[in-house]
Order: C-alpha cells, then sequence, then structure tokens
C-alpha cells in the first residue's frame, strides 16, 4: 500500500511536534514548512526512517522574498523512488546572510546545489565542505538571485534610456 501524504504529515507532526510550522498540498506535492533549527533532522528522518524511504534529494534551492517577514529560504523536494512519492520542505530566515545546516552529510549531491545557492543567493551552509561559488565569476559583488540585485550594468556609458521610454 503506498504511503499517502496523511500518513507522512502524522508522522512528522508526531516526531516534530514543535517543528513543523504548516502541511498542505501545493500543486499535488505535500508541502511541508520546518523551523530552521530542526531541517537537517526532519530530512535525515523522512531518509532514514524505513516506513517514508525518501532516499532521493531531487533539489535544494534558494528563495527571496524581498517584501516577507521571512525573506530568504531553503527549499527541498526529496523523491521516495519505489513508491514514485515526493515531498517538498521549506524552511526560512531573515537574518541578512542566512545559514542553514548542510545536507552534504546525508547526500553528496548537495554539495554542487547548496554552492549554487551560496553563488547567487548568499546563502552559507554550515559543514559544508568546499562553500565557494560555481558558476559566477570569483570577485563578483552582491548575489545576483536576490530580487534587490540590479537587472541592468549600472556602469554602462551607451545606453540612451529615452529609446526605452524612460
Amino acid at each position: 500500500m503506498a504511503i499517502t501524504t496523511e500518513d507522512i504529515t502524522a508522522k512528522l507532526q508526531a516526531t516534530f511536534t514543535d517543528s513543523i510550522e504548516s502541511a498542505q498540498v501545493l500543486a499535488d506535492m505535500l508541502t511541508i514548512t520546518v523551523k530552521k533549527d530542526k531541517i537537517y533532522e526532519v530530512i535525515r528522518f523522512l531518509k532514514e526512517e524505513p516506513s517514508l524511504n525518501f532516499h532521493f534529494l531531487t533539489t535544494c534551492c534558494g528563495i527571496h522574498y524581498p517584501d516577507a517577514e521571512m525573506r530568504f529560504g531553503m527549499m527541498y523536494q526529496l523523491h521516495n523512488m519505489p513508491e514514485n512519492v515526493r515531498i517538498r520542505l521549506k524552511t526560512f530566515a531573515n537574518e541578512e546572510e542566512p545559514a542553514f545546516p548542510s545536507l552534504t552529510p546525508l547526500w553528496g549531491s548537495a554539495n554542487w546545489m547548496e554552492r549554487e545557492a551560496y553563488d547567487f543567493f548568499g546563502f552559507r551552509f554550515t559543514g559544508h565542505p568546499d562553500l565557494r561559488r560555481i558558476l559566477n565569476v570569483d570577485d563578483m559583488v552582491g548575489w545576483p538571485l536576490r530580487k534587490e540585485f540590479p537587472l541592468e550594468d549600472q556602469a554602462r556609458y551607451d545606453k540612451d534610456d529615452k529609446m526605452f521610454g524612460r
């Protein structure tokens, strides 16, 4: 019998009573919001609990909501391949340079995904073995996927704004 979203939610709420902030189905996927200080333990539980078996890390990426109370976040998607069930986990922070626990002890593939979140959002990952830029140049200033990053090169001298109705 396939595991249901109700089963997953019940196990998580029973094990991590005060750490689960919300649980809802969004776009046909169970989405759980977890307190930042417990996200590693929740993800490890989802991976190691035999009845859940979320052993594959599909995605981990950064989130930036500039006008929200909790501006920065990480989103993780896990997959239980034998039963073809997916789950999305989110956790949020409001620090200027947010730090999240690294998942590299659980999945080696988290290394590159966390480096990408560092490179584009400036997120730090405690316990990461080699946190450095992966796609942008090393001397780049700023974090290009944060919403406050300028969309155009402010140093351009050849741009005439009146041609663009400005």
